[in-house]
């Protein structure tokens, strides 16, 4: 009976150990994502001179609970292990009654971007987490010891893990949960078509009471006929994005790569730009002019600030070419749009289909390439490849953790 009660209780640990274990991975999927949910909490409690640190932070936090999840599961340091684990619980906890109270307009970031909870649902979550973990720890003196074996278990996860990290950190994220996603279409999307974005609504009168009728479902005689009202579809912009920008006398330039080949490069922290990344940018520019394509560089600045920053960086030829192709963005969005400060986004009709991070911008050569391509073929693959590569990353991990 003992022997069957201590294998429940860890397994009750090893629930808690998956759980901290993919909720730190998805963060670290996305290190700038979950940089600004900590810069959202730092907001929320008044602290905002920690807002620098928002990144760093983030990316401690996120690692720390991936391997302490990864300790838990393989079963070592049994009791340090589960005196750490009941202060993160004890403190996320706390945190998310403090929320539950005072209901700020923010997410928990538990799963980073992947899922969204409610305040209420994080603290349900937590309280669950805290159930299992008065089972999975008492008494703390009776814990058992671990097999060798998954130390070496723990190594190879916790190595992977590093090495997923550093990924992240220099490229944009294998699966994107943004709003910003492949095929997702921009709003002011112009593809020659907008009739699936609008249906005609007809109003009917019968006994003094009017209702609103589709062209699919007309009444019968006895209603009469007084207007027709034209109404987004309901299903028109499920899937469809907001990316506004203008220019430098505040005009909205959106339409610009709402059809044909277009190359967005976004820059969220201008000033934090190298020269080396500018003139990146520059060649972009050009290469993406000769492959046919219409670049356009969006900045969270004004282009008088543009235009000083570039001076110092730039020879005057590339700074003319990186402003005449400039708009302003809001930060936010631009960070939503590609976590890459630097990086590219290519639009064809108003789809979005691919990215890179300033890191890995497309060549002449590979922007001449992806033109010949077909851009529904283009999308597919590289969002399929990310999602292989993550949940390969994700079994992988757990085959480790279980069998070795």
């Amino acid at each position: 009976m003992d022997r069957l009660y201590n294998r429940f209780r860890r397994f009750c640990a090893f629930l808690i150990g998956a759980v901290f274990f993919v909720s730190g991975l998805m963060k670290l999927l996305d290190p700038v994502g979950a940089g600004l949910v900590v810069s959202e909490y730092y907001r929320f409690f008044g602290t905002d001179f920690l807002l620098p640190s928002s990144k760093a932070v983030a990316v401690a936090m996120a690692l720390l609970e991936t391997l302490l999840g990864t300790a838990l599961m393989t079963g070592l340091w049994r009791r340090v292990i589960a005196v750490i684990s009941l202060i993160f619980l004890c403190g996320f906890t706390v945190l998310t009654i403090i929320l539950v109270i005072f209901n700020p307009v923010m997410d928990c970031g538990c799963f980073g971007e992947a899922v969204h909870l409610t305040h209420f649902q994080s603290l349900v979550k937590n309280l669950v987490l805290c159930a299992l973990a008065v089972v999975a720890f008492t008494p703390v003196t009776r814990l058992g010891r671990p097999k060798r074996r998954k130390y070496v278990s723990f190594g190879i996860v916790a190595t992977s893990v590093i090495v997923f990290s550093v990924y992240s950190l220099m490229y944009i994220p294998l699966v994107d949960f943004t709003d910003f996603k492949p095929a997702s279409r921009l709003a002011f999307s112009s593809t020659g078509d907008m009739g699936d974005m609008y249906e005609a609504v007809f109003i009917y009168e019968k006994d003094g009471e009017q209702k609103s009728f589709t062209l699919d479902n007309l009444p019968d005689s006895t209603w009469t006929f007084v207007s027709t009202v034209t109404r987004k579809a309901d299903d028109a912009f499920e899937n469809t994005i907001d990316l506004p920008f203008t220019d430098a006398a505040g005009e909205y330039r959106d339409y610009l790569i709402s059809s044909g080949k277009a190359i967005a490069i976004s820059v969220y922290d201008p000033e934090k730009l190298p020269s080396e990344r500018w003139e990146n940018i520059a060649g972009l520019v050009s290469a993406a002019y000769d492959a046919g394509y219409y670049p356009v560089v969006l900045v969270s600045c004004g282009s008088n600030e543009l235009e000083e920053i570039l001076s110092a960086m730039l020879p005057e030829e590339d700074a003319g070419t990186v402003l005449r192709s400039s708009y302003s963005a809001d930060r936010k969005t631009l960070m939503t749009l590609n976590r890459s400060n630097g990086g590219a986004t290519y639009f064809h009709d108003g789809y979005l289909i691919r990215k890179w991070s300033f890191r890995n911008l497309p060549s002449s050569q590979d922007l001449e390439k992806i033109a010949l391509d077909f851009a529904d073929e283009t999308s597919a693959e590289t969002t399929t490849a990310g999602n292989i590569v993550f949940q390969a990353f994700l079994l992988y991990s757990f085959a480790i953790i279980l069998f070795v």
